[in-house]
Protein backbone atom coordinates (compact mmCIF):
# COMPACT_ATOMS: atom_id res chain seq x y z
CA UNK A 1 0.00 0.00 0.00
CA UNK A 2 2.81 1.95 0.56
CA UNK A 3 3.94 2.16 -2.84
CA UNK A 4 0.49 2.51 -4.26
CA UNK A 5 -0.27 5.71 -1.73
CA UNK A 6 3.04 7.34 -3.40
CA UNK A 7 1.59 6.65 -6.84
CA UNK A 8 -1.50 8.37 -6.09
CA UNK A 9 -0.04 11.43 -4.77
CA UNK A 10 1.94 11.33 -8.20
CA UNK A 11 -1.43 11.20 -10.12
CA UNK A 12 -2.47 14.23 -7.69
CA UNK A 13 0.30 16.33 -8.63
CA UNK A 14 -0.28 15.75 -12.36
CA UNK A 15 -4.04 16.85 -12.11
CA UNK A 16 -4.98 13.42 -12.01
CA UNK A 17 -7.46 12.02 -9.62
CA UNK A 18 -5.03 10.63 -7.22
CA UNK A 19 -5.52 6.81 -7.22
CA UNK A 20 -2.58 4.24 -7.10
CA UNK A 21 -2.27 0.57 -7.73
CA UNK A 22 0.02 -1.95 -7.62
CA UNK A 23 -0.43 -5.88 -8.59
CA UNK A 24 1.58 -8.56 -7.04
CA UNK A 25 2.32 -12.18 -7.82
CA UNK A 26 1.77 -14.88 -5.38
CA UNK A 27 5.34 -14.21 -3.60
CA UNK A 28 4.53 -11.09 -3.36
CA UNK A 29 6.90 -9.29 -6.23
CA UNK A 30 5.29 -6.49 -7.78
CA UNK A 31 4.88 -7.29 -11.37
CA UNK A 32 2.54 -4.15 -12.29
CA UNK A 33 1.91 -0.96 -11.43
CA UNK A 34 -0.12 2.34 -12.34
CA UNK A 35 -1.62 5.78 -10.84
CA UNK A 36 -4.59 7.45 -12.75
CA UNK A 37 -3.97 8.43 -16.73
CA UNK A 38 -7.10 9.93 -17.24
CA UNK A 39 -5.93 13.72 -17.86
CA UNK A 40 -2.44 13.08 -19.23
CA UNK A 41 -3.79 10.41 -21.84
CA UNK A 42 -7.62 11.51 -22.22
CA UNK A 43 -8.51 7.94 -22.22
CA UNK A 44 -11.18 7.43 -19.52
CA UNK A 45 -10.19 3.54 -19.14
CA UNK A 46 -7.18 4.50 -18.16
CA UNK A 47 -7.87 3.95 -14.43
CA UNK A 48 -4.65 3.35 -11.64
CA UNK A 49 -6.11 -0.29 -11.65
CA UNK A 50 -6.55 -0.73 -15.21
CA UNK A 51 -3.21 0.85 -15.69
CA UNK A 52 -1.41 -1.77 -13.22
CA UNK A 53 -3.25 -4.72 -14.89
CA UNK A 54 -1.93 -4.39 -18.15
CA UNK A 55 1.48 -3.56 -17.48
CA UNK A 56 1.33 -7.09 -15.22
CA UNK A 57 -0.20 -8.89 -18.11
CA UNK A 58 2.55 -7.28 -20.17
CA UNK A 59 5.19 -8.30 -18.13
CA UNK A 60 4.19 -11.87 -17.45
CA UNK A 61 2.77 -12.36 -20.92
CA UNK A 62 -0.78 -13.53 -19.85
CA UNK A 63 -3.87 -12.08 -18.66
CA UNK A 64 -4.73 -14.12 -16.65
CA UNK A 65 -3.46 -12.78 -13.25
CA UNK A 66 -4.71 -15.73 -10.73
CA UNK A 67 -2.85 -16.10 -7.67
CA UNK A 68 -2.22 -12.14 -8.03
CA UNK A 69 -3.41 -9.23 -5.69
CA UNK A 70 -4.23 -5.99 -6.64
CA UNK A 71 -3.91 -3.10 -4.02
CA UNK A 72 -5.48 0.35 -4.75
CA UNK A 73 -5.81 3.25 -2.57
CA UNK A 74 -9.76 3.46 -3.26
CA UNK A 75 -11.88 0.99 -4.08
CA UNK A 76 -12.45 -0.21 -7.80
CA UNK A 77 -15.44 1.23 -9.94
CA UNK A 78 -17.84 -0.78 -12.08
CA UNK A 79 -15.08 -1.05 -14.82
CA UNK A 80 -12.24 -1.89 -12.89
CA UNK A 81 -14.09 -4.19 -10.84
CA UNK A 82 -15.16 -6.22 -13.45
CA UNK A 83 -11.78 -5.81 -15.15
CA UNK A 84 -9.91 -7.55 -12.15
CA UNK A 85 -12.61 -10.65 -12.22
CA UNK A 86 -11.83 -10.73 -16.11
CA UNK A 87 -8.13 -11.07 -15.40
CA UNK A 88 -8.46 -13.31 -12.59
CA UNK A 89 -7.20 -11.58 -10.02
CA UNK A 90 -7.69 -13.39 -6.65
CA UNK A 91 -7.33 -10.82 -4.11
CA UNK A 92 -7.92 -7.57 -4.42
CA UNK A 93 -6.58 -4.96 -1.32
CA UNK A 94 -7.64 -1.37 -0.72
CA UNK A 95 -7.57 1.73 1.21
CA UNK A 96 -10.87 4.49 0.99
CA UNK A 97 -14.19 3.07 0.36
CA UNK A 98 -16.40 4.50 -2.26
CA UNK A 99 -19.79 5.68 -1.52
CA UNK A 100 -20.64 6.76 -4.55
CA UNK A 101 -19.32 4.22 -7.48
CA UNK A 102 -17.47 1.60 -4.94
CA UNK A 103 -17.96 -2.14 -6.47
CA UNK A 104 -16.49 -4.38 -3.91
CA UNK A 105 -18.58 -3.75 -0.93
CA UNK A 106 -20.30 -0.45 -0.75
CA UNK A 107 -22.57 0.63 -3.51
CA UNK A 108 -21.83 -2.76 -5.33
CA UNK A 109 -20.11 -5.98 -4.87
CA UNK A 110 -19.71 -7.13 -7.92
CA UNK A 111 -16.48 -8.76 -6.99
CA UNK A 112 -17.55 -11.17 -4.67
CA UNK A 113 -21.14 -11.75 -6.81
CA UNK A 114 -21.77 -15.29 -6.37
CA UNK A 115 -23.80 -15.13 -9.93
CA UNK A 116 -20.66 -15.04 -11.58
CA UNK A 117 -17.95 -17.32 -12.53
CA UNK A 118 -15.00 -16.21 -10.69
CA UNK A 119 -14.41 -13.70 -7.64
CA UNK A 120 -12.01 -12.37 -5.58
CA UNK A 121 -11.19 -12.39 -2.32
CA UNK A 122 -11.65 -8.45 -0.71
CA UNK A 123 -9.80 -6.52 1.76
CA UNK A 124 -10.67 -3.23 2.47
CA UNK A 125 -9.72 -0.07 4.67
CA UNK A 126 -6.33 -0.67 4.80
CA UNK A 127 -4.59 2.97 5.37
CA UNK A 128 -8.16 4.09 4.36
CA UNK A 129 -7.45 7.48 6.35
CA UNK A 130 -3.91 7.96 4.66
CA UNK A 131 -5.94 7.70 1.43
CA UNK A 132 -9.44 9.28 2.08
CA UNK A 133 -6.49 12.51 2.72
CA UNK A 134 -5.31 12.06 -0.63
CA UNK A 135 -8.72 12.31 -2.30
CA UNK A 136 -9.57 15.53 0.33
CA UNK A 137 -6.75 17.26 -0.20
CA UNK A 138 -6.84 16.65 -4.62
CA UNK A 139 -10.87 17.58 -4.65
CA UNK A 140 -10.60 20.44 -1.50
CA UNK A 141 -7.93 22.06 -4.13
CA UNK A 142 -10.33 22.42 -7.35
CA UNK A 143 -13.32 23.86 -4.91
Amino acid sequence: MTRALALAARAGAAGDVPVGAVLMDASGAVIGEGHNLREATHDPTAHAEIVAMRAAAAAVGTWNLEGCTLVVTLEPCLMCAGALLQAHVTRLVFGGWDEKAGAAGSMYDVVRDRRLPYRAEVIGGVREAEAVALLTHFFDARR
